[in-house]
């Protein structure tokens, strides 16, 4: 007999306003337990000073989750510029430190110019990314640097939203951008152009993929549901599996057509598009899961869901 996997068989897509001191994966365990969800996972990391949007899924959702690791990202973000700090945030030592009481908003301004549309980033040290299967910032903090290639990103929009003069000038910003960016790049970078040098002081997610804040809840009502055990509240809270896919294209199918999809066969679907991975849902509306137009125009089953369980 196969072991029996521990909590319940949930499946859907939590959307957590991601409190500072967390990191990605503690918020992920802290919302697997509250839940006692049998399988969770993340959808990228967000650092543990960073607070704001994570899409956590559960269940057959988190066959889906790189959907949302792809997906554009956007952020509100205040740097602190006259200061260098080892990890480029506020959680780093400070390297070294310059007046910066002579920078005006119009030089800020000029030096956000650079960091618009597709530029070339260096991860940081003390990322997530991986090297010979370590985190970097693991190897940071043993004292190892090893070398990085540079990237490209795509920074959609960067807009200058407030500006405070002094020796440690901070500058408030917003930003759209492709995934794999690394905010704290950009404030590390445009200190460095304008000869002060920079890092992040304050980071929210507002928005990754299709979701939004403003749809987000917060840890704290999560837990107050949990004592007053009002479970149908919390499951209430979960969004379909299929809201990580509104990029794709949908094609429905009838009921012998998805019969034959969960045989692992692909089907001629009528309208498909022509090629590209696309939504598979029933003409009832009920979701299967993820698909690919083949040359000859059917429709093969990529991800589907486990229904019946």
């Amino acid at each position: 007999m196969g072991r029996q996997r521990k909590g319940r068989l949930l499946d859907g897509i939590l959307l957590l306003d991601k409190p500072a001191g967390f990191s990605s994966n503690q918020a992920l365990q802290r919302v697997k337990w509250l839940f006692f969800a049998a399988k969770a996972g993340h959808t990228g990391s967000l650092d543990p000073l960073a607070t704001g949007v994570l899409p956590l899924c559960l269940g057959e959702a988190t066959k889906f989750s790189q959907y949302l690791l792809d997906a554009d990202k956007a952020y509100t973000s205040t740097f602190v510029l006259g200061e260098r700090r080892t990890t480029g945030d506020a959680e780093g030592e400070v390297l070294a430190t310059v007046d910066a009481s002579a920078l005006t908003r119009q030089q800020v301004e000029q030096g956000l110019g650079a960091f618009r549309g597709e530029i070339e980033q260096i991860p940081s040290m003390y990322s997530a990314l991986k090297h010979a299967g370590q985190p970097l910032y693991k190897l940071a903090r043993k004292g190892q640097e090893v070398e990085r290639s540079a990237r490209s990103v795509v920074i959609h929009h960067l807009e200058l939203l407030d500006f405070r003069p002094g020796e440690r000038a901070e500058v408030d910003v917003a930003i759209e951008c492709s995934k794999g960016t690394y905010v704290r790049s950009i404030a590390e970078d445009l200190g460095a152009a304008l000869g002060v040098g920079g890092y992040v002081s304050a980071l929210r997610r507002t928005r990754a993929g299709p979701f939004t804040l403003e749809q987000c809840v917060a840890l704290p009502a999560l837990e107050a549901l949990k004592e007053a055990e009002q479970v149908e509240d919390m499951d209430a809270l979960l969004l379909p599996a299929d809201t990580a896919l509104e990029a794709l294209p949908t094609v429905r199918l009838t009921e012998s057509g998805g019969y034959y999809l969960r045989q692992g066969q692909p089907v001629l679907v009528p309208n498909a598009p022509h090629n590209g991975m696309v939504r598979v849902a029933l003409e009832t509306g009920e979701f299967l899961g993820v698909g690919e137009i083949l040359d000859d125009g059917r429709v093969a089953p990529r991800r589907l869901i486990v229904t019946g369980r």
